[in-house]
C-alpha cells in the first residue's frame, strides 16, 4: 500500500520538476528584463546597502512570483504556464512604469536611498501582482 502511493506520487515528479524549472528561467528572465527597464541598477545599489532599492525590486519580484505562481497552480501545460508567465512579467512591467509616470523622480529616489520610493514601488508590484494572480484563476 505505502509502496503504491509512493510510487504515485513520485509519478508526477517530473512535472513537478519540468513546472519549476520553467518557472525558474521565466523568474530570470524577469529580473533581466526588470533590471534593465529600471534606469537605476538594483543589484549595484542592492550591493552597496541600498535599502529602497532592495525592497523595491523585492516588491516586484514578488510581485510577479504570485500570479506566476497562480499560473503553475492553474495550467494545464507548460506553454500555457510560460504564455501567463509572459503576462504577468508585462503587467509587472507596466505597474513599474505607471508608477514613474505618476512620480518622474522615482528612480533618481531609489537611487538616493529613498525608502519612501522603494515601498511605494514594492506596494504597487505586490498589489498589481496580488490582483494579477487572482485574475489568472479565471
Amino acid at each position: 500500500m505505502l509502496e503504491t502511493q509512493l510510487t504515485a506520487s513520485l509519478a508526477t515528479l517530473p512535472n513537478f520538476i519540468a513546472f519549476f524549472a520553467v518557472g525558474i528561467a521565466i523568474s530570470f528572465v524577469f529580473t533581466a528584463i526588470y533590471s534593465t527597464v529600471t534606469p537605476h541598477h538594483e543589484f549595484a545599489l542592492i550591493r552597496n546597502g541600498n535599502t529602497a532599492a532592495a525592497i523595491a525590486f523585492g516588491g516586484a519580484l514578488i510581485g510577479f512570483e504570485l500570479p506566476l505562481a497562480s499560473a503553475v497552480a492553474h495550467s494545464f501545460s507548460l506553454i500555457d504556464m510560460v504564455i501567463w508567465g509572459i503576462v504577468a512579467l508585462l503587467v509587472q512591467l507596466l505597474a513599474y512604469l505607471v508608477a514613474r509616470v505618476c512620480d518622474a523622480r522615482l528612480s533618481t529616489r531609489i537611487a538616493g536611498g529613498d525608502v519612501s520610493a522603494g515601498v511605494l514601488v514594492a506596494t504597487v508590484s505586490l498589489g498589481v501582482g496580488i490582483l494579477n494572480a487572482a485574475c489568472i484563476t479565471y
